[in-house]
């Protein structure tokens, strides 16, 4: 197959690809997007199918669960053998998926469509983090943040397109997302023969470049750290996306179109700050980032369950904003740490990013069952406390050595 015209020709190393960094991009805007419609689509499942709190969150969890778990793997092995054709392969389920949760039926079929969502997420995640950072020329916290981006507004419009489409048109409409999968489908092959062409080069010459000489104690003290700060980030996230609205709706009695405008606003205010983490982090130096991402949401967090609802969407999107700006940051400090293991990085921190919000997922469905959402929402405000353990990150570069790090 000929190279595609918008695809650029050779590149060195150090050159920026925009053109890949939009293409996986809208990729991942496609594919977060169509992630995004179980959570928005919750208060409809739980009427139409008779569903508590808890089962709410078994069907995250059987998405967030196969997300999570093979994400690693999945960075394991194209570490050792490099795949460029798993991006177009692994959407491939997330189409299966959608198509048959439009025609699902049943509470077992609904766990089992979220089952193949998640799976084409846990292929697409890591091999396209490996391609965002393959395409930045060195500018690697601006490139996982355009990737970041795509992904946050894709999961700010799949609440939005919900409530135009799903809301309007019933389950079945759902298949209509297809055709996004299929788009998706064609974009990622295309990414796929610039990969191979182009991106398995800088892969090799990534390979010799030493960032940094940290003993492997050192090394493996960061890594837990940062996945303790993912843990903080993505269990409060959860509690944000799959419960807000059931907050709102019992809290300030809006209606189910009103709530998913305000999660709308909040997945917004997330993917601004995801663009605006990756940049500074090259520019200051990701540890302060990760340092003020986590810990300065704290004072919107705490006040978010007392306030009224003007209030609360203000916060949120403060929230949103702040405790987003970290995700890029923490990728691009632990691909730093371990530089000759980008997928294996990749695939633990997106797949614990999931993992993490599973679990939370299911244990804060009953926890809301037996006190109430409310009481969720004043415990999950503690948790970018957590963000202290920023302190004990090492310093591994100087703005100017990002500067002239090479893929």
């Amino acid at each position: 197959m000929n190279r595609p015209d918008f695809l650029p020709g050779s590149r060195t190393a150090s050159e920026t690809t925009f053109a890949i960094l939009f293409a996986v991009s809208f990729a991942h805007l496609l594919n977060d997007m169509m992630q995004a419609l179980l959570p928005a689509i919750y208060p409809t499942l739980k009427t139409d199918y008779h569903l508590d709190f808890a089962q709410i969150g078994l069907v995250t969890f059987a998405f967030q669960f196969t997300a999570s778990l093979l994400q690693p793997l999945v960075g394991f092995v194209a570490d050792k053998r490099p795949m460029p054709w798993s991006l177009a392969t692994g959407m491939v389920f997330t189409l299966i998926g959608l198509l048959a949760l439009s025609v699902a039926h049943s509470y077992a079929m609904i766990l089992v469509s979220a089952a193949f969502v998640g799976l084409g997420s846990s292929v697409f995640h890591p091999e396209s983090s490996r391609v965002a950072r393959m395409a930045s020329g060195g500018r690697h916290g601006l490139a996982q943040a355009l990737f970041q981006l795509g992904g946050n507004v894709g999961s700010a419009l799949g609440p939005f397109t919900a409530a135009l489409i799903v809301l309007t048109w019933g389950q079945r409409s759902i298949a209509w997302y297809s055709l996004a999968a299929l788009l998706a489908i064609f974009i990622l092959w295309n990414v796929g023969i610039w990969y191979k062409t182009h991106g398995l080069a800088r892969i090799r010459a990534a390979r010799k470049v030493l960032v940094h000489s940290l003993p492997r104690d050192k090394v493996r003290q960061s890594i837990a750290i940062l996945l303790v700060l993912i843990f903080s980030k993505y269990v409060y996230l959860t509690s944000i996306t799959s419960y807000y609205t059931f907050y709102l709706i019992q809290k300030f009695h809006v209606s189910v179109r009103e709530a998913q405008f305000h999660l709308f606003v909040f997945l917004a205010a997330v993917a601004v700050g995801t663009f605006l983490g990756g940049p500074i982090g090259d520019r200051f130096g990701r540890k302060y980032v990760i340092w003020f991402s986590i810990l300065g949401a704290l004072p919107f967090t705490l006040a978010m369950p007392f306030a009224d609802l003007f209030w609360t969407t203000v916060l949120s999107v403060a929230v949103g904003v702040i405790i987003a700006s970290a995700f890029a940051a923490i990728v691009v400090f632990g691909q730093e740490l371990v530089p000759n293991r980008l997928g294996v990085i990749a695939g633990l921190f997106y797949g614990l990013s999931f993992g993490t919000a599973a679990v939370g997922a299911a244990l804060l469905g009953e926890v809301a069952d037996q006190t109430g959402i409310t009481f969720v929402y004043r415990v999950c405000a503690f948790l970018p406390m957590l963000g202290l353990l920023a302190a004990f990150l090492p310093e591994i570069e100087t703005p100017l050595q990002r500067s002239r790090t090479v893929t």
